[in-house]
């Protein structure tokens, strides 16, 4: 009656020698890490990991070892101390073609990282590690499209051969007058096939004047784009950092948040998440006077004005032959020639195709490199923060077309810095919209090992305390109960293992809970067997009953369970995902173990004897 085949014992076994597994490498703990990775984005080599080990022995901070992993080169040591001494050495040493940065690499032996058994992913608030909260700046978005469409429009007008008296942007809209009724008229009709995205509306209290504005469409779809590329844009830029387990999501209609768990030296990170730099590439405008321009402040038609860095004016056309948008690969490197600090750049098909057609109907004319830099600058006026946004456009070189070219070439003109730094920018895409820090919080290692021993002393207390009431309650049968709850656990940190689910501090109380929630169905199963026992069917017919009828009600509580923990992973962010994860898989695995586990368990010790008396429930 209460007999288990001999292959459901194996499979039970079997389950839990792989829980068990994968289970182990959480066991080992981490160990601190100097992470070094090449900041071309190529992946390490043993001719580096050499050099950081010479480097590291002559400065008398020898690591335990040095390894190579995902392309990164991780130095490994028994302190925090000298991880930050050998962080140190290694920065100056190596310079800027190398980045540096502190992590945690876990201490898994070999064996069992050859099955793939890695330890689970520890969240911020377990790790240590920076927070970011990053607020896109739609304002900008929307004065660069109106911008954009202030220069577009008046030249399709000239392409079409209507006249217009002025064009001009004016907030939130481009106003366009023209000399007279009937051709504002015939303009609007070909603007309105032409620009669709844009509504053009007669101006208030203006004759012969036009306004066009995006549409509500246009204009949200701008929004979400901006902050898509945003998102994507950082993402790369962490992923070129080398930081493991990032977590970039969206939060809200304009803001990011960026964590970075195990990362204590956060000063990289911050420099580069929020730069918007790129460069555009245009042709300077020839046989106009741009002293003369920038004295009467009369810039010529077709042209724009900036400025060299040493100061002397410039013209360029307005027209872009590419721009840092259209890059598919950027690295820093120096000049064959000059010697001096050079970023090579790959284009895409299409500018590739424009450069080659213009450097070939211009050659001996002078093209110039445009940097484009937005800041923020931030400072305190009566005690309040004040952000001022400020645009940064400077020629950087100017160089006659030799020859034509089109899809790789090389920029120079910048310092060594500013190469690395562009050439790592361009390379994880340019940012749709500046982002400014408007929240930071840095959590040490010594407060997360704290979280991990306070939430791994809250699960021992639950364990032992639920163990001892099972053994006093429900005597033999709630020992079984406390095989099962051990059998449950292991299978939890399995899964997050295998999973590589982020554990955090919400996460271990999903995980407390699961304890208690795990007997609940022992509880149900065994006083069910004590009704059967009063009802005076006999031991096992009492134990089969009580499995049988209590399986509809336990399913039914799981299930309920289930779903509200799948909404709380569906529309909660953040921490309460990592609860409805642990909570998710704890109901899982205990159904599992207190079902099929404590059966087992019961058939193994009752199951085979044929005149049973009494049970110790």
């Amino acid at each position: 009656m209460n007999r288990y085949p001999l292959w459901k014992y194996l499979l039970l076994l079997a389950v839990l020698a792989v829980g068990v597994l994968y289970a182990l490498p959480n066991l080992y703990g981490e160990k601190p890490a100097v992470q070094v990775s090449q900041a071309s984005g190529d992946a390490a080599t043993p001719a580096l990991v050499q050099r950081v080990q010479r480097t590291l022995d002559d400065a008398d901070v020898s690591p335990i070892e040095v390894t190579l992993e995902d392309g990164r080169l991780l130095a490994l040591y028994d302190g925090a101390e000298t991880q930050l001494k050998a962080a140190g050495v290694l920065k100056r040493q190596l310079g800027d073609d190398f980045t540096v940065a502190l992590n945690l690499a876990p201490s898994t032996p070999d064996w069992l990282r050859s099955v793939g058994a890695e330890p689970m992913a520890l969240g911020l608030d377990l790790r240590g590690g920076v927070h970011f909260l990053l607020e896109v700046d739609m304002e900008t978005v929307f004065n660069e499209t109106y911008d954009r469409y202030a220069r577009d429009i008046p030249r399709f007008l000239r392409e079409q051969s209507l006249r217009y008296s002025r064009a001009s942007r004016e907030g939130d809209a481009v106003r366009l007058v023209f000399p007279n009724e009937q051709v504002m008229d015939e303009a609007q009709s070909a603007l309105g096939s032409e620009f669709s995205v844009l509504q053009f509306k007669a101006a208030p209290n203006a004759q012969n004047t036009l306004l066009a504005t995006l549409t509500e469409t246009e204009a949200k779809r701008i929004t979400d784009f901006a902050l898509q590329q945003n998102l994507t844009t950082l993402r790369n830029r962490v992923n070129e950092l080398g930081v493991a387990e990032p977590l970039v999501q969206r939060q809200g209609d304009s803001r990011i948040v960026v964590e970075l768990p195990g990362v204590q030296d956060t000063a990289e990170a911050k420099r580069l998440l929020g730069k918007t730099a790129t460069l555009e590439y245009r042709l300077v405008a020839q046989g106009k006077d741009a002293q003369a321009a920038k004295r009467s402040g009369n810039v010529p038609a077709g042209t724009e004005l900036y400025e060299t860095r040493d100061g002397q004016p410039i013209l360029l056309d307005q027209d872009v032959i590419a721009s840092g948008d259209q890059l598919v690969d950027a690295s820093s490197g120096f000049d064959q020639q000059s010697g001096s600090p050079a970023v090579f750049v790959t284009l895409d098909g299409q500018a590739a195709s424009k450069m080659f057609d213009v450097t070939s109907a211009h050659v001996g004319d002078p093209m110039a490199v445009l940097f484009i830099e937005n800041k923020v600058d931030t400072s305190y006026v009566d005690g309040k923060e004040v952000r001022t946004r400020k645009k940064v456009e400077q020629v950087i070189s100017v160089a006659s077309i030799r020859s034509a070219f089109g899809k790789r070439f090389q920029t120079t003109g910048l310092e060594r810095g500013e190469a690395h730094d562009l050439a790592l920018l361009l390379r994880a895409g340019a940012l749709a919209a500046p982002v400014n820090i408007v929240e930071e919080r840095t959590i040490g290692p010594s407060l997360g090992a704290d979280n991990i021993a306070q939430g791994r002393l809250a699960v021992i207390v639950g364990f032992l305390l639920v163990v001892v009431f099972m053994v006093v309650y429900y005597r033999g049968f709630g020992l079984f109960a406390n095989a099962a709850l051990f059998m449950n656990l292991v299978l939890i940190v399995a899964l997050l293992s295998l999973l590589q689910a982020t554990l955090t501090l919400p996460g271990i109380a999903g995980i407390v809970l699961t304890i208690g929630m795990a007997v609940d169905a022992n509880v149900l199963i065994f006083e069910r067997i004590r009704e059967e026992l009063d009802a005076g069917n006999t031991p096992q017919s009492a134990i089969k009953s009580g499995y049988d009828k209590a399986f509809s009600s336990i399913a039914d509580a799981n299930i309920t369970t289930l779903i509200a923990a799948v909404v709380l992973f569906g529309f909660g962010t953040g921490p309460i995902k990592g609860f409805a994860i642990t909570l998710s898989l704890g109901i899982i695995t205990s159904m599992f173990t207190a079902i099929v586990g404590t059966r087992a368990i019961a058939n193994l010790v009752y199951g085979r004897k044929r005149r049973l008396n009494s049970l110790s429930i």
